[in-house]
């Protein structure tokens, strides 16, 4: 009975390996039918997100002060480094410089060892939130 048992277990094997052996994974193709609208929606929405005010973001501050020392170094900022977003803020008794608006601290500290080669005493940050 064992014997029986074991040719029958081992033909069941060679069988298993011999079908397995001559099987084919599917092949195809898919096809993705897109609005041509959604790139550019997509896009918008990048725009937004950098222009947003969102304070879970974090910002470089290169100035506080008066305003023509504000004006001044956003000028500076503008033409010199420029790569990212820069905004004139005023806060109860200073005006503020702030550049960037950025998701990640990562990608924040990276742009802010580019911003203190021409602002030495720029510095990173993440604005509170306004209680509404």
């Amino acid at each position: 009975m064992k014997t029986s048992h074991l040719k029958a277990l081992s033909l069941t094997a060679l069988i298993t390996i011999c079908f397995s052996a001559f099987s084919m994974a599917q092949q195809g193709t898919i096809i993705i039918n897109e609005d041509p609208t959604i790139p550019k929606l997509l896009e918008i929405k990048k725009d937004i997100n950098k222009n947003d005010t969102n304070s879970n973001r974090y910002k470089i501050q290169i100035y506080s002060g008066n305003l023509g020392g504000a004006e001044s170094n956003k000028s500076k900022f503008d033409s010199t480094v420029g790569k990212h977003r820069s905004q004139l803020v005023f806060e109860t008794p200073n005006y503020k410089v702030w550049v960037g608006n950025f998701r990640t601290r990562l990608e924040a500290e990276r742009a802010l060892v580019e911003v203190q080669k021409k602002f030495a005493d720029a510095f990173l940050f993440k604005p509170k939130k306004d209680k509404e």
